[in-house]
């Protein structure tokens, strides 16, 4: 978005009366047009429209809406860091520039290092996110009032403070849409040691987003003493992944039901937990494997689900429908 209040064209609108910007609900304007002069309020509906375009179209509040939304995605993702070299020939075979043999060549120290940094960097890039959204939620709201207020004098005024507003948010809307996008990470030092006569090239570190991990409320299932699981990813990986679930009983009664949890690795998108008890309530968690690229997980998918209760025992029934006599031997006789 490159909104500029000053490339409107307002020199290009045509205005026949003042009557011909007014919709049926601004009708009680016609008494403030007669307090103003022609020009003036000329004027004022030109820039009455130009904040309202603005507000409908560049910071509309479907547009916000949408822009929380991806925000509350953003939360949920696991971060990891991508290692790519920094100029790769189209069609260059050596294997020492493939992002899996880097690995090797690779520092472990100073990769552990650079992790670090990937953690802190996603951290302040999700707080300025969510600082940036804030503003624009600030500035619709005082630009909304402005519309709506009912003198126009003070919105004549100061339309040069308006415009600087514009301005403003139209660039806090650019540096939101930039940051959306995880970026580079700044390599202070040279991560691969020189091998020999071996030409390393230089490599480059992006900070990668991985779809958030969630389970599927409709299929997910208790029975009496065990539960069927079924968990999902929007954005299905192009290569099979590793998951972790945890369980835990939740509230347990007896040292022994303490026992009631544990982590499953799995490696699909499917579970089935059994030997629970019934009529209890469990807690669910899943989440991807940690792997060795992995910066920063703020948050992981959890279900609680309560297993059904066993039936009742009935009382087996006597032959010919008779209650059956309880058996005595012969010493109680």
């Amino acid at each position: 978005m490159n909104f500029q209040v000053t490339g409107l064209a307002l020199h290009k609108m045509t205005l026949n009366s003042p009557q011909s910007f007014l919709d049926s609900e601004e009708l009680e304007e016609v008494e403030d047009q007669q307090l103003l002069e022609p020009e003036a309020w000329r004027t004022y509906v030109e820039h009455r429209n130009i904040l309202r375009e603005f507000l409908t179209t560049d910071l509309s509040p479907q547009l916000l809406k949408r822009h929380h939304a991806r925000m509350q995605l953003l939360k949920k993702c696991s971060y990891h860091i991508e290692i790519l070299p920094k100029h790769l020939a189209l069609g260059d075979q050596n294997p020492l520039v493939l992002p899996n043999t880097m690995f090797q060549l690779i520092d472990p120290w100073k990769f552990q290092r650079m992790k670090k940094v990937g953690t802190a960097q996603t951290k302040i890039q999700l707080l300025l996110l969510g600082d940036l959204l804030e503003q624009l939620d600030h500035g619709r709201a005082a630009l909304d009032g402005l519309l709506e207020a009912p003198d126009p004098q003070p919105f004549l005024t100061g339309w040069g403070l308006v415009e600087q507003q514009l301005a403003e948010l139209s660039a806090v809307m650019d540096n939101f849409l930039a940051m959306m996008v995880p970026g580079h990470l700044h390599v202070k030092h040279r991560l691969v040691s020189d091998i020999g006569a071996t030409k390393i090239p230089h490599i480059r570190l992006m900070l990668s987003t991985k779809m958030p991990v969630m389970f599927d409320r409709k299929e997910s299932v208790a029975h009496q003493d065990w539960v069927s699981l079924r968990w999902f990813v929007t954005v299905q990986p192009a290569a099979p992944e590793q998951f972790e679930l945890h369980f835990k009983l939740l509230e347990p009664r007896t040292q022994q039901e303490c026992t009631q949890c544990g982590i499953i690795p799995v490696a699909a998108c499917t579970f089935d937990v059994h030997n629970l008890l019934p009529n209890r309530t469990y807690k669910f968690t899943i989440k991807r494997a940690e792997s060795y690229t992995l910066v920063y997980e703020p948050w992981r998918d959890s279900l609680t689900l309560q297993t059904t209760q066993r039936p009742p025992e009935r009382a087996s029934p006597s032959p010919l429908g008779k209650p059956s006599l309880p058996l005595t031997t012969p010493s109680e006789r």
